[in-house]
């Protein structure tokens, strides 16, 4: 079971990034990623005392938080737009502008991906140990590192070629 001083711990360990692993479903839409990352805490909170500790914390909060953008997603059947107002160039910086055209060509593409391919690529962009990642998501070590690569190459073909 996880006390109120480890939750606090917990939360102020992962927020940031179960914060960026929600704007990845949120194709950039901060208002509803700090929802998620809002609803995801209070279902780690609300389900604490079920927490037996057969897997670490952090993949147990990253399964809620994947679960918590998917079940919203398809719920309402989102189609959410990539937020332009954060790629637009505020600079007069070239470097700046082509990274933002980067960034939202990237978010574009990981939008098409399968549901799971989403979830793996952007918890992997979030430097989460490839094991932590299968763990969480069920699948043997192998087969991510497979599936991983494989969906790098599609992101890398989609980036450059724009399909």
């Amino acid at each position: 079971m996880i006390s109120e001083k480890d939750f606090t711990v917990v939360y102020n360990t992962h927020a940031a990034k179960i914060r960026r692993l929600c704007l990845g479903y949120a194709s950039g839409d901060y208002d509803l990623a700090n929802e998620w990352l809002q609803e995801t805490f209070i279902k780690v909170w609300n389900h604490r005392k079920s927490f037996k500790g057969d897997a670490s914390v952090d993949t147990w909060i990253y399964r809620i938080a994947v679960n918590t953008c998917l079940s919203d997603l398809r719920k309402s059947k989102k189609n959410i737009p990539i937020n332009e107002d954060l790629l637009k160039d505020h600079e007069p910086d070239n470097t700046i502008a082509t990274k933002d055209k980067k960034l939202k060509k990237m978010f574009r593409c990981i939008d098409q991906l399968t549901e799971q391919n989403k979830a793996l690529i952007l918890l992997e962009l979030e430097d989460i140990p490839q094991a932590t990642i299968a763990e969480t998501v069920g699948l043997a070590h192998g087969t991510l590192r497979t599936r991983l690569s494989r969906i790098r190459k599609s992101l890398l073909k989609c980036i450059t070629n724009g399909k």
